[in-house]
């Protein structure tokens, strides 16, 4: 509606414009100069009627788009004028003054709002420039620190070396662990950095969150868990050895005091060796569930070599292949890219592949078109892993949780260690070990280094 009446007003000014000149060239020609006269005059009226017209338009516009820059939405235009189409116009920058400052406002809550959160949320956040410069650090990370403002990452000195260090080397996307000592606590403190682009200048965006609580409460569920484990294993071991000294002894012992010897059956000398031998053998079950729980605690550092990995791979093929007795179950193996080398202890990675080989060849027994997939490769993030996959019957949800805990095992044979241990290898290497089980349909670990 603006746009038509701007337009007539414009066209109307502009095809008057070369009527008035033709008329001046007709009655210049004509010599009839006091007509001529008349004609330049209506020429000069409507060009400066149209500039007018078209200044007085764009000065209006001028005019709301500097207020809208200084963000100042107070500016109001006259809605009546005897001139049609400048109401219509004025009407229309009133109300787009009124939305933009409608969404002005929206956007200035939704800021607040947000910094409200980013304030009051219990883990630290900062931003940093290439130049060292902390743009931005909410209340918690100055907690954390101990320290206000924070300003620039050569502060971070006067909380911890360390620290600093750690800030000065922090590339995006990486995970760090730091330990803050002062005279009143220590604080275990994990970082996770981002890259992020902010007005044309690339950032680094630091989250930092104190685990110590955290850290806590697993270490106190994992001694619940291997507490639990050990007293089951000791409880199954010792119980019938209880139960079978007993039963001897009242073969040669009654309230009363010893049974003579001539009062000794033969069968209670019998059973007494029975008995015996099967405490010797409980013994020797509990003998060797200590041995493995010392197994587990001394394990010794990784020695690291660079080891490629599809010859890696290869060994638990050979190895498995002999295990594979009917050779229902189908191995793949797969390395990508095919030059991919991991830095290991190639014996401990060896140990752990083949127990989680041997674990799903055993979960396949039986089963038809058996397949184990081991998978060498670089992620999305640049992490080398090696996952083991099968489709066997897999974990039930309510064990996934255990399956690590040492001595747990769901199995009528072995120790229980074998994953503990794995798991024991991975922290060593600097690695974690993953497990994602869909009953029936496909069971995987994941050894990310």
């Amino acid at each position: 509606m603006v746009s038509r009446h701007i337009y007539l007003q414009l066209i109307l000014r502009i095809l008057l414009i070369p009527v008035a000149g033709l008329g001046f060239g007709f009655f210049f020609f004509n010599e009839q100069y006091i007509l001529c006269g008349v004609a330049v005059f209506i020429l000069i009226l409507l060009t400066t009627s149209l500039i007018h017209y078209v200044n007085q338009t764009n000065r209006k516009i001028a005019y709301f788009f500097d207020a809208i820059k200084n963000e100042d939405f107070t500016l109001r235009f006259p809605e009546k004028l005897s001139v049609k189409s400048l109401e219509e116009l004025n009407h229309s920058l009133n109300m787009l003054n009124e939305m933009i400052q409608e969404i002005h406002l929206k956007k200035q809550a939704q800021e607040q709002y947000y910094q409200e959160i980013i304030k009051q949320a219990d883990i630290g956040i900062l931003t940093i420039n290439d130049k060292g410069h902390i743009l931005f650090a909410n209340a918690t990370i100055e907690k954390l620190f101990n320290y206000t403002p924070l300003n620039h990452i050569k502060q971070l000195r006067q909380v911890d070396e360390d620290l600093y260090e750690l800030f000065n080397d922090l590339k995006p996307f990486e995970r760090k662990l730091v330990q803050l000592t002062n005279e009143r606590e220590k604080k275990q403190l994990a970082l996770k950095s981002t890259a992020i682009s902010f007005e044309k200048q690339d950032l680094l965006l630091v989250v930092v969150q104190d685990i110590d609580k955290e850290l806590d409460e697993k270490e106190t569920d994992s001694w619940v868990k291997l507490i639990r484990v050990l007293t089951h294993e000791i409880m199954n071991t010792i119980t019938p050895i209880t139960s079978i000294s007993e039963s001897i002894l009242k073969y040669y012992k009654t309230d009363k005091g010893l049974i003579p010897i001539e009062n000794i059956e033969e069968s209670h000398i019998k059973n007494t060796t029975k008995g015996l031998e099967v405490i010797k053998q409980q013994g020797g079950d509990l003998m060797e569930f200590v041995q493995s729980y010392r197994s587990f605690l001394s394990l010794p550092k990784p020695d690291k070599a660079l080891i490629k990995a599809d010859r890696l791979l290869d060994k638990i093929k050979v190895l498995m292949d002999q295990e594979n007795d009917d050779s229902k179950v189908k191995f793949e193996i797969i390395v990508n890219p095919l030059d991919l080398e991991f830095y290991i202890d190639e014996k401990q990675i060896l140990q752990i592949l083949i127990n989680l080989s041997k674990n799903a060849l055993q979960s396949l027994k039986g089963q038809e078109n058996g397949i184990i997939k081991i998978i060498a490769a670089l992620s999305t993030g640049g992490e080398k892993y090696i996952q083991i996959l099968d489709n066997g019957p897999g974990i039930e949800p309510e064990l996934i949780d255990e399956i690590f805990v040492p001595f747990f095992t769901t199995k009528d044979t072995g120790t229980g260690i074998g994953l503990s241990l794995s798991k024991q290898i991975m922290h060593l290497h600097g690695g974690t070990i993953k497990v994602h089980s869909v009953p029936n349909k496909q069971t995987s670990f994941l050894l990310v280094f």
